[in-house]
């Protein structure tokens, strides 16, 4: 799954692909952000992501899609 997170005052995003579904990336987000001095923590593919819960923009959750085959309709 892929989840994309704004940080403030970072003009990129982080575009990061995890194993997690999108309630418990969903959760993830709640949970660091319940908390005063909370962060955000996901794991990716290539590492852990960290970032202060105060300076989360934006957390965008990708939805799970099946590859296509095959030819398209256009």
């Amino acid at each position: 799954m892929q989840v994309r997170i704004g940080v403030q005052s970072v003009p990129k995003e982080l575009v990061v692909e995890t194993s997690l579904s999108a309630d418990e990336v969903e959760r993830a987000v709640s949970e660091a952000l319940s908390d005063a001095d909370g962060v955000f923590t996901i794991n990716s593919k290539s590492g852990r992501i960290v970032v202060p819960a105060a300076k989360l923009a934006y957390v965008e959750i990708g939805v799970d899609e099946a590859p296509s085959v095959g030819f398209g309709t256009f």
